[in-house]
Formats: structure tokens, C-alpha cells, sequence
């Protein structure tokens, strides 16, 4: 057994030692929940300005004591530039560096702990901009388990499963860098085995391995979920998963829709973020909750004010309470989040937010003119014969490409849309929709970037 091998077995034992308590915790009233985030703030607070020499001077006149959240604007907020730009000074293990993460990235693929505790991970397929993280050994173990305690808990709710490895099918992120790929690495067990289909492959052998495999439970990214939605309705794909996860794309209303009527079990959203893990995870009733006994999340406006129940927030501030060694307070975070007001029928405490749809990187703007990519999502998601797509905004409007499993008017979605643009503002709209066979997923994370706005457009 390689060294590798010997380390990830005891860090899956502890993970899975740690499992009870974070399932209890899922079940804690708001005001427990509270005062243990106030304790894990100023926890978390006083470690990094202890430890970290850009917070030592960034957080100098906190009074850590009195800190709790109705003081969190009391705090800076740290952007993506400015954590990449000063790295090496935030985070808290004098040993590690960002060129020493990089280094260690580059190899990844041969299984290995940087310096025998850590674990990197890279970020920038959505937003566009690369982003480097690591978590300590006890914090990875957290990450994976703010993603899936809810299906750890559920598991136990099938007798069969007691006898029996439960299966699991990640198909996901093809490379170990990125969370997907490397949680399905670092977390199977005898317990419950993960199987990884990277989306890299072609939806024929997506398939094929999934019907040989016959998974318990599937974890996937959207895009692809809505391929294997259609797949099952035409009978090549015959699997039945008792529960299915979505996760790392934005869950658009009409793929949970797909995937449900294909299956008949309820799909789970998972809001997962390379900064926070399980950002928020989806229950049995619907509903996707904030992790709140892991992360402190603010929705906020384009101004940084905080916004009520009910309305979208432009951007989030996330407070990753459980890793240390890369301290993330109030990162900034550019998804368009909408906390939901009242209760769960769940009963859980943990906040809920309603399915994330885009983020503000994802708006086209023309001429001070901006556009929300529900504009484009509410034509091309009434198209049932369009299975997945990608939109790249023109000086005049868009080129659109489509990937179809029957047959689509080009026509009338190219001037409904045209139309939606004019309405928003445009002068004589300029839209083009083509059918390719397939898209790239290049880039690394292998999410499927829908909306590319036209100073990220790269050549075809």
C-alpha cells in the first residue's frame, strides 16, 4: 500500500469519525447555531491575526472579544485579486506559498498530501479568474462532509445499504485539482464507494459506464444532468438512483424539472464553492440551507449593504469558519443569491436560498446597457429539443450555440431573442444560434461556462 493510500484511509476514518457530529448539527435551533458561529469567528479571528502577517496588520483594531455578526462590516472585505495578490502573507503555515502550491498542483495527479496534511485546489471556470485555495487536514474533511452528511444521514434510511457498500457515481471535474474530482478521490470508502465519470468523456461512455456501474447515488454537474435526463428518456440510459445531486453549475428550473420526471426521486441542489464547500445543500422538501454551522454568508448589494429576505443579492460575503490556515473572512463571492424568508417544512434552522441562477460575472453589458442572462435562459429553456448551450456576447448582441437532441427552429429562437435585446435596449440586435455536437470543456474545472461576456470571449 503506497503512502498515499495509508494516509487517505486514516484521513477517511476520521472524516467519517466526524460525520455524527456535523448530521447532529444540521438539526440545531438558530440560536445554538448563532453563538456557535460567534465562538468560531473569534476563534478563527484570532488565529489569523496571530498567524498570519497581512491579517496582523489588516485587523489590528478589531477587538476580537466583542466581535460577533451584527459587527462583521466592522471587517474588510477580501476580494479574489487581493487573496491571489497576497497569498503567501494570509495564509497561516509559514510553509506554505503560493508558488509552492502551484508547484504541487502541477502534480497532483499522482496522489499525494502537500507536506503530509494539505490539500490544494484551483478555481476560475465560472467567474474567470484563477483562484488557489488549501485546506488542512481536518477542514478537507469538513469540506467533503458539508457537501454530503445530508446523504450520509439518508443512507442510513436504506436497509439494504447496510449489507452492502453504498455506490456512488461522481461525474464531475475530470482533474484532481478541482473539488469534485479530488473529494470523490480522497472520500471513497468501503462505506460508500465513489466511482468517478469525469464530463470530460463523451455522453456515450457517460452512459455505458453508468449503466454498468447501476449507482446508489449520483452526484453531477447540471449540465450534464440534463444530458442524462434526456439519455434516460430515450431509454439508453436505464439507471435508478435513489437520490441525485447537483452540484457546481447553476441548477436552471428546467433541468431539476428533466431530471426529476426521469427518475421520480427528488434532486438535491448542492451550492458548492471552492471557499466554502458545501455552501448550501439541498433536503428532502426542496429546499437548498446555508451551512450555517460552517460559514457565516452575507447577500449583499452592488454596494456591499445587506439585502432582506426575498431579494436577490448582487454578491455574497463568505466567512469560512472551519479552515485556519487560509483565513477567507468576508470573501467576496459573485453569485446572486436569494435568501428565502420563514421556515423550512424540513424544520431545519439553517437558512434557505432559493436555486443560484447566474452570478453578476454572467450580465452582458452594451453600451452601459446591461443584460441578465435570464433573457437568453427564458428562450433557450423553453426549447425542449435544446440540451445543453453556451452564449457569447457580440459588440451587437450574441452568438449562440446549441446542442440539440431534436429538432429546433434556429429561426424563431434567433428572433425571440433578438427581440428580448431590443427590448432590453439594443439598437437592431445582431443574433446568431448554431448547432454544434458537442462542447469543449476546456479550462480545467470542466464546468460548462454558459455566458461568456465579450472581454472573456476567447477565440473559437
Amino acid at each position: 500500500m503506497s503512502d498515499y493510500e495509508t494516509r487517505r484511509q486514516r484521513h477517511v476514518a476520521g472524516a467519517l469519525a466526524l460525520a455524527p457530529v456535523l448530521i447532529e448539527q444540521l438539526d440545531w435551533p438558530a440560536g445554538r447555531l448563532a453563538a456557535h458561529r460567534t465562538r468560531q469567528l473569534r476563534e478563527l479571528v484570532r488565529i489569523a491575526t496571530e498567524r498570519s502577517p497581512w491579517y496582523r496588520k489588516r485587523l489590528s483594531g478589531v477587538d476580537i472579544d466583542r466581535l460577533d455578526e451584527t459587527r462583521m462590516a466592522e471587517l474588510p472585505v477580501l476580494t479574489k485579486a487581493e487573496l491571489m495578490e497576497h497569498f503567501d502573507g494570509i495564509v497561516t503555515d509559514s510553509r506554505l506559498s503560493l508558488a509552492g502550491l502551484e508547484a504541487h498542483l502541477s502534480t497532483v495527479e499522482t496522489g499525494t498530501y502537500l507536506l503530509g496534511r494539505y490539500t490544494a485546489l484551483t478555481s476560475g471556470g465560472s467567474s474567470g479568474q484563477r483562484g488557489v485555495f488549501v485546506y488542512d487536514w481536518d477542514a478537507w474533511a469538513v469540506f467533503w462532509l458539508t457537501c454530503y452528511r445530508t446523504l450520509l444521514r439518508a443512507r442510513n434510511s436504506y436497509p439494504d445499504l447496510a449489507a452492502r457498500p453504498a455506490v456512488m457515481a461522481s461525474v464531475t471535474a475530470a482533474h484532481f485539482s478541482h473539488a469534485t474530482a479530488a473529494m470523490a478521490r480522497t472520500f471513497s470508502s468501503p462505506r460508500m464507494t465513489t466511482v468517478r465519470l469525469p464530463v470530460t468523456l463523451r455522453t456515450g461512455e457517460i452512459v455505458a459506464g453508468l449503466n454498468n456501474l447501476q449507482p446508489d447515488f449520483m452526484t453531477v454537474y447540471p449540465s450534464v444532468l440534463y444530458v442524462l435526463a434526456h439519455e434516460a428518456a430515450a431509454g439508453r440510459l436505464r439507471i435508478a438512483p435513489r437520490r441525485v445531486l447537483a452540484g457546481a453549475e447553476p441548477l436552471l428550473p428546467e433541468i431539476r424539472a428533466a431530471a426529476e420526471l426521469a427518475w421520480g426521486v427528488t434532486v438535491i441542489n448542492v451550492y458548492g464553492t471552492s471557499e466554502g464547500g458545501g455552501t448550501a445543500v439541498g433536503c428532502d422538501r426542496g429546499s437548498t440551507h446555508i451551512s450555517e454551522d460552517q460559514l457565516i454568508v452575507e447577500p449583499v448589494d452592488l454596494a456591499g449593504r445587506p439585502v432582506l429576505p426575498g431579494e436577490r443579492a448582487a454578491r455574497i460575503y463568505l466567512t469560512n469558519l472551519y479552515n485556519p490556515v487560509l483565513p477567507l473572512i468576508r470573501y467576496e463571492i459573485t453569485d446572486e443569491v436569494t435568501v428565502l424568508p420563514g421556515p423550512c417544512p424540513c424544520g431545519s434552522a439553517h437558512r434557505r436560498i432559493a436555486d443560484v441562477q447566474g452570478r453578476l460575472d454572467d450580465v452582458f453589458t452594451y453600451r452601459g446597457r446591461r443584460v441578465h442572462p435570464h433573457l437568453f435562459r427564458t428562450a433557450l429553456g423553453r426549447e425542449a429539443g435544446v440540451v445543453e448551450y453556451q452564449v457569447r456576447q457580440t459588440p451587437a448582441g450574441a452568438a449562440i450555440a446549441v446542442r440539440c437532441s431534436d429538432s429546433v427552429s434556429l429561426d424563431g429562437l434567433r428572433d425571440r431573442i433578438a427581440a428580448g435585446l431590443a427590448g432590453a435596449g439594443l439598437v437592431r440586435p445582431q443574433v446568431t444560434v448554431e448547432i454544434v455536437d458537442r462542447f469543449e470543456r476546456s479550462g480545467g474545472p470542466a464546468k460548462l461556462k454558459r455566458f461568456i461576456p465579450l472581454e472573456a470571449a476567447p477565440s473559437r
